[in-house]
Formats: C-alpha cells, structure tokens, sequence
C-alpha cells in the first residue's frame, strides 16, 4: 500500500515537460520492439500459407490462405500431393528437417560442453595460479578477440584436411570445442571475486589445486558455467560459415547450412518461400525458448561478472 502510495505521488509530482519526456521514450520502444518482431511475425504469416496463395493472395497482414501443411512438409509427414499444392511446383526440393535438427544438437551441445570445462579451467589458471608472465599471456590470448574469424579459416580447413576431418563431426567442432577468449575472460571475471579465504583453507588441508578447481570452484561458478553454456549453444547453434565450408555431407550439415541448401535446390527464379520460412521458424524455435527460460539468468550473470 505504502509503494502504490509513493508511486502516485511521483507521478503526480512530475512536470509535464516530464510526462512527455516519458511518453515519448516508450513510443520510440515501442516503435522499435515493432520493428525488431515484425520481421519474425511475417516469417510466422508465411510458414502459414502456400506458395501460390503467397504470389496470388492479398498482402495484409493475415496469411492468405490458413494452412499447416508446410509444418508436416518439413518434418516429412505430407504425401506427395500435399506438397505439390503447398509448393505449388511439381518438383519441390527435399529437406530433412530431423536429420538437420540432430546435427545441430549434436554439434552445439558438444562444444558448448567442450568450451565450458576447458574455458574454465584456463580461466581458474589465470585468475589463481601465479607463474611467470600470466598477465602478458593473458593480454597476448585476450587479444584474439580483436581477429575477425574469416582469417583464420583458411588455415583451420587445411588443419581439418590434413588430419581427414572434413565432412566429420570433429572437423565440425574441433576450432570451437576447447576454448575461446570470450569464455576464458567471462568467467575469469568470476573468479577473480570469489572470497580467497575458501582456497586457502582448502590449500591448509592439503588439498591440489585440480581438487580446489573441482570441488570449492566449480559448485559456487555454476551458475556462470551455465550462462557461458546457454551462450556457447545458441552461439554454435547460429554458426554457418564454418558448417558450410567443412560439412558437405548432408549427413554432418546443420540446421542454417541444410536450410542454405534447400534454398539453392529451388527450381525456377522464386523459392519455395513458405517451406524455407517454415524451416527456419522451427530452427529457430530452440533458441527462442531457450532464451524465454534462461534470459534473465543470462542478463544476471552478464552484470554481475562485470562485462559492460
């Protein structure tokens, strides 16, 4: 009662110079939350309609012709004839959506597992140990965030080829799979603010430094740990440039290079634009609820490790 009490009076209190102020700054939010969804609403509006409902129908807002045949065509549950209606070709290009779907998993949960315990384990190195030149090692390593990634493709395909990893899951994973700058400094900055107390009388009882990292570190750097993993997976899931040079085989490629695919596999001059927004609604569907579970976690952990 006493809040609502408060809240009126300083609304009450403001000048009107401020009431506008105020309205002003939520409609430019406004304005801009519009602009940022509508592209996913209209991408919503065409997995919901057919192709030659798309190139003949109305251009409202609402999809031209309701249907849900695109969905059973990703997933490969429509009958040849129900693709030909949707697709409005009759020659429609394949894309299998499940085999797609289970490399993604496969690939972004193995280096976000991978990047997490190796990442924090050089960040635990960095922020306790003491041997000669750390800090300079670490601006030196640090400094890697500044070199754009296309440099160093080249020479990672050559690396892949030379150890016969290409069109393999490992070709896939391995530049990502044990650590990266980012991570290493995410969750140095946490570790750098845990009490050092707990480590010394972790170290007076005898205990290794592995065995401090294992049992008084990693329980209280959890919550870290599961941000920086919530991180690295929606960033592999994401991933395309890399995917595309070193997965050819359809059987390796992920979610965003099958769906590059199936775009160039369209006959004529227009793609199959209902099926290709279908695709990719339901590629981008584990990372949006990901995000709707795990986003304030992710905001928190962010502020609180003192990344600006």
């Amino acid at each position: 009662m006493t809040t609502q009490l408060s809240d009126m009076a300083g609304r009450s209190n403001m000048t009107p110079r401020a009431r506008m102020g105020k309205a002003t700054a939520w409609s430019l939010i406004a304005l801009l939350l519009i602009a940022t969804l509508f592209p996913f609403y209209w991408t919503i509006r065409t997995a919901l309609s057919t192709n030659p409902a798309l190139f003949s129908g109305s251009q409202g807002l609402l999809p031209p012709e309701f249907t849900g045949v695109n969905f059973k065509r990703i997933l490969g549950l429509a009958s040849e004839a129900e693709i030909q209606a949707a697709s409005g070709r009759q020659n429609s290009a394949s894309f299998d959506y499940l085999l797609a779907l289970r490399n993604s998993v496969i690939i972004a949960t193995t280096i976000a597992v991978g990047q997490v315990f190796f990442s924090a384990m050089a960040a635990y190195a960095f922020a306790r140990l003491r041997f000669a030149g750390r800090d300079k090692i670490f601006f030196v390593y640090l400094s890697g965030l500044m070199i754009p990634p296309i440099f160093i493709l080249i020479p990672n395909l050559i690396l892949m080829r030379d150890l016969g990893w290409i069109n393999t899951f490992q070709g896939v994973v391995a530049p990502f799979a044990l650590m990266t700058p980012f991570a290493v400094f995410f969750l140095r900055q946490f570790f750098l603010s845990i009490n050092r107390s707990l480590e010394e009388a972790a170290l007076i009882d005898g205990a290794s430094h592995f065995r401090i990292f294992r049992s008084v570190i990693l329980p209280i750097a959890s919550p870290q740990m599961i941000t920086l993993g919530i991180l690295t997976y929606v960033t592999a899931w994401n991933e395309f440039l890399w995917p595309l040079v070193i997965a050819r085989d359809p059987d390796v490629q992920p979610l965003t290079v099958a769906l590059g695919v199936f775009t160039t596999q369209q006959p004529g001059s227009s793609p199959d634009w209902s099926g290709l927004m279908t695709g990719t609604l339901m590629a981008a569907l584990p990372v949006i609820i990901i995000y709707l579970f795990f986003g304030k976690r992710i905001v928190d952990s962010i502020r609180f490790s003192g990344i600006k």
